[in-house]
């Protein structure tokens, strides 16, 4: 068969013949692949910036995909660590870690919004309780998961959805998604008074933006839970012990280890139905996997998703 491997953590994937798979656990089936995102997180464990990233080559990457089982049905799979992944025409999945899908769906699509929509899904889901009526500030909105995150708040209830992010074209498109208000970095401290902040950034842009908002609370006892989701913005932040002290500021991560596999794979199918029915706006673009050395490292608003 065909896949894209890569052999070192600064080398680009290759595409080119593979040996084929083998199912060898319980729960395990060889399945053919449809569809596959190419995700931060996927970049991140090739180049060895995720904290999930294995460091053993060769590796095949791709964490999930839209892949065919050997009776024909559709599924959604997210694999566990591994380094044969989806980015390949087969692959090994485990059926535990994956979800039937409807024989109609655009697997393009599916593969495209399951990864960034997870992010916010689980962490307003399964790492708070989050309630209707809540407000959501969103750190990083422009991007494929913030823009999801816009559209899963105010689908989970939320009052009100402030997007935050730098590039001021795609920030007033936000607006049709459901934003109540686009607002740059600088702006922050004018949506001070909302109950969960959802952080796709970290770094600098988050530190940053920690203590306007704090000192601009009317009431800074209220609570405000500060979700730290993606770090496209730098692994670190400085974050000065006085936002700890001054307000009443919880900050927890949402990612792989805080939350169970179980619980992940619990969510899938009300997420897939949301896509599915049109009620999430995906922005994707097929691309044939041999073509994965020419836009591996692409900037686009599209999420990539490849087809073998």
């Amino acid at each position: 068969m065909h896949a894209a491997v890569i052999t070192a953590y600064d080398a680009p994937p290759v595409y080119g013949e593979h040996p084929e798979p083998v199912a060898q656990g319980e729960h395990e089936i060889v399945v053919d692949v449809l569809a596959a995102g190419l995700h931060h997180l996927t970049r991140a464990k090739a180049d060895g910036t995720h904290y999930s990233a294995t460091g053993v080559f060769p590796l095949v990457p791709g964490a999930d995909g839209v892949v065919r089982d050997p009776s024909g049905r559709l599924r959604y799979a997210a694999l566990d660590d591994t380094n044969l992944g989806t980015f390949a025409e087969r692959t090994v999945i485990d059926t535990r870690r994956s979800v039937a899908l409807p024989d109609d769906v655009d697997p393009v699509r599916i593969a495209a919004a399951m990864n960034p929509g997870m992010s916010s899904w689980v962490a307003l889901r399964r790492r708070i309780t989050f309630r209707e009526g809540q407000r959501v500030l969103i750190l990083g909105a422009t991007g494929s998961a913030g823009r999801m995150a816009v559209q899963i708040a105010k689908r989970f209830g939320a009052a009100q959805v402030f997007a935050v992010g730098r590039d001021a074209t795609r920030l007033k498109a936000l607006s049709d998604l459901g934003a109540d208000r686009a607002l740059t970095f600088d702006e922050v401290a004018t949506a001070a008074d909302v109950d969960v902040v959802l952080d796709f950034v970290w770094g600098t842009p988050a530190a940053d933006a920690m203590l306007p908002i704090l000192t601009a609370r009317a009431d800074r006892s209220a609570p405000l839970t500060w979700i730290q989701i993606g770090s496209m913005a730098g692994a670190s932040a400085l974050i000065p012990s006085t936002a700890l002290r001054s307000a009443r500021l919880e900050i927890v991560g949402s990612g792989i280890g805080s939350v169970s596999p179980r619980d992940f794979i619990s969510e899938l199918p009300e997420l897939v139905n949301a896509v599915a029915e049109g009620a999430v706006d995906v922005q994707a673009r097929a691309v044939p996997l041999s073509q994965i050395a020419r836009t591996w490292s692409e900037k686009t608003s599209e999420r990539l998703v490849f087809v073998p």
